[in-house]
């Protein structure tokens, strides 16, 4: 009873409550207003109610603000979404739903906990993300191919002798133009080509580009890239990136095989290395690789790149390549030949020893020279220490009773060999090989035929007679060989050395018999004939007539003859041809010129009689004037001889990256031009009625 009376009560005080707020609104109602839409009591009633009071309004946002920077225990800050105006939707478009935007994390790092200023981030690498976006969007004028159609693309441009049209497919037509990814396959195919070519650089680029592309690298990317090295324009170059690949190799762990062997003794043998090359060989043999044909071919060229020792060395590797039961091929000959050519024996008793070792039996027996009657008054008399090899050497090829040593074959003899102390030129060499015909018997035993390039180079390990250059051109002429105008070119130099120019400048008949044209070396070789002014005179003019620029060789040339002549005269004039024709010197010719002038420089001081004269004291001075000039010109002047040298010395890949003449690119190596020369059979050349030899004195009996 007592809870009912209270309640009643509450209820009537609350009644009059509401009553007197109404009359408190009626009279504060400004009746001047529009009239609105009666809101109905209970609306009214909540609304006065609940009351909503803003942070800003009460102050607290500018608080909260300027206390934002000063909370330590702060991690992260949510950025708020700002808010956009609605788009115009479009009347042709269905309507697009609002997505919901969620706020960015942003992370702040100025906790000094946090060490470093990396950002820590879980999504994808942004070079992929670009790289996927780039590839996805292809451009609208290209047309994507399958990646044999790009291959083959590349093979038919390389086939055609345009690599930088082969590597424009890449890297234009494929990553640039239609955004296909390339794979393994075609940078190995370019690799292949740059270390053919010699493009060392451009091989070692793109093995870097496949590297960056985490693509695989097989035994055939390492082959070429040893390859590009064993064909480097720098010797010092290709070596340098040899060992670096090699130790790369090393590291990732990598087991070569025998082609990746073959390809490392290649490279350090032609780079020059001859110990890492035949270290490599012995590593293949303690691993149980079997040594082929090829290894010992790069052998033999690793020998040929060491002048001093190189021909001991050869020798040694052909008997071992024998003894493993390999036959010799074409490969092998022309290697040897190298040697002969370009590699001396060393010390005498070393040689010795490689004798002992090769040809054991044939050291223990005396050589006995059977000749005639008649031919022994001829002869000096010969004792075991006093005898001279050359000697012994013109008459074994004009006799044919002496038999000639020959140290290739499996059981070596010694012949009519009596020492080797003077055994110091080439043919002399070679003539401890068989000389020609048993060295061509030799091959022909192995049923080896030999090609142009093996005369070429056998040429030039002859005896330097017309009778064995006679005898050469018979056998190039009955094996019915093609020769070019390299090989005409070698004869040329080779009597213009012996000082025989006429027979030299019949060799120039001989090329038009042939049916073959001079080139810029036929002319080059022509040059070191040339004794007076009014010849090169006369060799500038037929150059002009046949449309074949002046170079600094064939002006060296010249140069070389005018100053072993001592003509002022013909030397100035090859000063002014270079001038004029803006032929920068290289390395010989500022030699020559510096040894001339400091030979006259010391003529004069010791007073000769030769420049007492008036021609001398003229002709000196009008060369000291333009010896001066010149230097000048050249941004020369004061500089010392080596550093001369050193500002006019030609890189080696200068001259590369001049832009290729109607898209054909220089070739970087050598071997590959003689291969692009034309050829024609010499059956119209008489070579019977060739100059024979002039007759030599006959050798006094020493008494």
């Amino acid at each position: 009873m007592a809870l009912r009376l209270l309640s009643r009560s509450m209820s009537l005080h609350m009644h009059s409550m509401q009553l007197n707020a109404t009359r408190r609104l009626i009279n504060s109602y400004d009746f001047s207003r529009p009239a609105l839409t009666p809101v109905p009591w209970s609306l009214a009633h909540n609304r006065l109610l609940h009351v909503r009071i803003t942070d800003q309004e009460a102050g607290l946002q500018t608080k909260r603000e300027a206390n934002r920077n000063q909370n330590p225990f702060r991690e992260e800050v949510f950025e708020e979404p700002t808010t956009e105006a609605p788009k115009q939707r479009h009347k042709f478009r269905p309507e697009n739903k609002l997505k919901e935007k969620i706020p960015k994390k942003v992370h702040d790092f100025g906790d000094p906990d946090t060490f470093g200023d990396t950002k820590i981030s879980d999504t994808q690498d942004p070079g992929d993300v670009e790289e996927d976006e780039f590839i996805s969007n292809p451009t609208r004028r290209s047309k994507k191919l399958q990646a044999v159609e790009y291959a083959r693309q590349i093979k038919d441009l390389m086939k055609a002798n345009r690599l930088n049209e082969a590597i424009a497919v890449l890297e234009q037509r494929m990553l640039r133009e239609d955004r296909v990814k390339p794979d393994k396959y075609i940078y190995n195919l370019l690799i292949s080509g740059c270390a053919k070519a010699g493009y060392t650089r451009k091989a070692f680029a793109l093995y870097t580009k496949m590297r960056q592309r985490g693509l695989q690298v097989t035994g055939g990317t390492y082959t070429s890239l040893f390859n590009a090295c064993a064909n480097a324009p720098s010797l010092g170059d290709g070596l340098a990136k040899a060992q670096i690949l090699r130790e790369n190799m090393l590291e990732k762990g990598y087991e070569p095989n025998v082609k990746n062997y073959n390809a490392m003794i290649k490279a350090y043998g032609r780079c020059g290395d001859v110990d890492t090359a035949y270290m490599l060989a012995d590593e293949m043999v303690e691993r149980r690789m079997e040594l082929n044909a090829d290894t010992f071919n790069f052998l033999l060229q690793a020998c040929a790149s060491n002048s001093e020792h190189g021909f001991r060395h050869a020798l040694l590797t052909w008997h071992k390549m024998l003894q493993s039961g390999i036959s010799p091929d074409y490969y092998s000959f022309n290697a040897i030949l190298r040697c002969a050519r370009d590699c001396g024996f060393g010390d005498l008793d070393s040689m010795r020893e490689v004798i002992q070792q090769i040809a054991p039996a044939a050291t223990g027996k005396k050589p006995v020279l059977q000749l005639e009657e008649g031919e022994k008054d001829n002869l000096p008399s010969t004792s075991a220490s006093a005898t001279s090899l050359p000697a012994q050497i013109e008459v074994s090829t004009t006799s044919n009773e002496l038999e000639l040593p020959n140290l290739l074959l499996p059981q070596p003899h010694l012949g009519s060999l009596v020492a080797l102390e003077d055994v110091t030129r080439p043919h002399e060499r070679f003539l401890l090989l068989g000389g020609l015909t048993g060295f061509l018997e030799h091959m022909k035993q192995h049923k080896i035929t030999p090609d142009i390039e093996t005369f070429t180079t056998m040429l030039e390990v002859i005896p330097p007679t017309n009778a064995a250059e006679k005898q050469l051109l018979s056998f190039v002429r009955k094996i019915g060989l093609k020769a070019d105008v390299d090989f005409f070119n070698i004869l040329i130099k080779k009597r213009s050395m012996r000082f025989d120019y006429e027979n030299a400048r019949e060799v120039l008949s001989m090329i038009r018999t042939a049916g073959l044209r001079p080139d810029i070396v036929t002319y080059g070789v022509l040059a070191l004939g040339c004794r007076t002014q009014e010849e090169a005179r006369e060799l500038l003019q037929q150059m002009q007539v046949a449309g074949i620029k002046m170079n600094m060789p064939i002006l060296g040339a010249m140069l070389r003859q005018g100053c072993a002549n001592k003509s002022f005269g013909y030397i100035n004039e090859i000063i002014q041809l270079s001038l004029e024709e803006g032929i920068k010197p290289n390395e010989s010719f500022l030699r020559h010129l510096h040894n001339f002038h400091r030979g006259c420089a010391r003529a004069i001081d010791a007073r000769h009689p030769s420049t007492k004269t008036v021609v001398f004291k003229k002709g000196h001075s009008k060369f000291c004037d333009k010896y001066r000039l010149y230097y000048e010109e050249l941004g020369l002047a004061g500089l010392k001889l080596e550093d001369a040298i050193a500002k006019v010395k030609e890189r080696p890949y200068e001259k590369y990256k001049v832009p290729p003449v109607e898209g054909m690119e220089p070739l970087k190596h050598e071997h590959l031009k003689r291969k692009t020369k034309p050829r024609k059979y010499i059956k119209k050349i008489k070579i019977d009625e060739l100059q024979d030899d002039p007759p030599r004195e006959p050798l006094k009996r020493i008494e």
